[in-house]
């Protein structure tokens, strides 16, 4: 049963091992499981069609390649998608719109960390005498953090703020085991228990059997005596003999009628030496008087 058990343990290890989760964005481009699409002829598809790094090439390859299309007409429907892939489809798309989906439905997740970094700006009329300040303004606002508070306000708060994210991220390297994977262990260790106590009462049993033998007294008798030296915690040696109970009985009723027998024969030897003396005294009296008789 342990070899078994350990078998299956190293089999479950093993397994969730090989199945890496996806971390970022080279993980999905080395796996072919799991599909992924973005927005048709949207910034992220423009970018990967665009790319001339190697990992955005072959992801745009097998972005174009794949039947059905992994491209969607918006970023509600891919959204959607990812929820009815059931962990079969991911799809691509700016953090910004990311963040604000996840904030009011629970059921998708960000994946990695920014795959390009693009800043969003205000477009004004070459040479415009408003740029410089529209400019400091917005530095100053971020400076303040005002900027953080409105993206808070209409992010979270405005209708988001739905689902609580757990910012601890467990090892990628580590597999988490849940109870139906270690519960074998704790079976195989009632198991054991129960089978070590069923086997010390038997041989407790044994031993009282064979101490009622030796000692010539009843099981019961043997079964208190083995019990009290059991519970007594300061008991340091074992009795050589058991003390029977009706031996002792027996030897103070033996001791009364020993002592019964002594004083009723204490009590006829005083009543012999009475007559005697009676006797005597009688016959001394007769012989007294005989001679008194001859005297005359």
């Amino acid at each position: 049963m342990i070899s078994s058990y350990t078998a299956n343990l190293a089999a479950f290890l093993t397994m969730g091992k090989m199945e890496t989760p996806i971390k970022g964005v080279e993980d999905l481009a080395k796996q072919t499981k799991i599909k992924y699409g973005a927005l048709d002829g949207g910034s992220t598809s423009t970018f990967f069609k665009h790319s001339n790094y190697s990992t955005y090439k072959r992801m745009w390859a097998a972005m174009s390649e794949a039947r059905p299309s992994v491209f969607t007409s918006s970023n509600d429907e891919g959204v959607e998608r990812v929820i009815k892939g059931k962990r079969q489809y991911a799809f691509l798309m700016e953090s910004t719109t990311i963040e604000y989906k996840m904030e009011r439905m629970c059921e998708i997740d960000k994946i990695g960390g920014l795959i390009d970094n693009k800043g969003y700006g205000i477009a004004m009329p070459r040479n415009s005498q408003y740029r410089t300040l529209i400019n400091n303004a917005i530095l100053k606002l971020g400076e303040k953090g005002t900027l953080g508070i409105l993206k808070k306000r209409w992010w979270q708060e405005n209708g988001g703020g739905l689902c609580k994210k757990d910012e601890t991220e467990t090892s990628s390297s580590t597999t988490e085991l849940g109870l139906e994977s270690v519960g074998g262990v704790f079976v195989v260790l009632m198991c054991g228990c129960a089978t070590s106590f069923l086997i010390a009462i038997c041989e407790f049993l044994w031993n009282i059997r064979k101490v009622a033998v030796r000692e010539k007294v009843t099981p019961w008798e043997a079964l208190v005596a083995e019990l009290k030296f059991a519970v007594n915690i300061f008991a340091v040696t074992k009795p050589v003999k058991i003390v029977k109970s009706r031996d002792s009985s027996a030897s103070s009723m033996e001791g009364g009628l020993g002592r019964a027998a002594s004083t009723a024969r204490s009590i006829v030897g005083s009543f012999l030496r009475l007559d005697m003396l009676d006797k005597f005294d009688k016959d001394h009296n007769t012989s007294n008087r005989n001679n008194d008789r001859k005297i005359n």
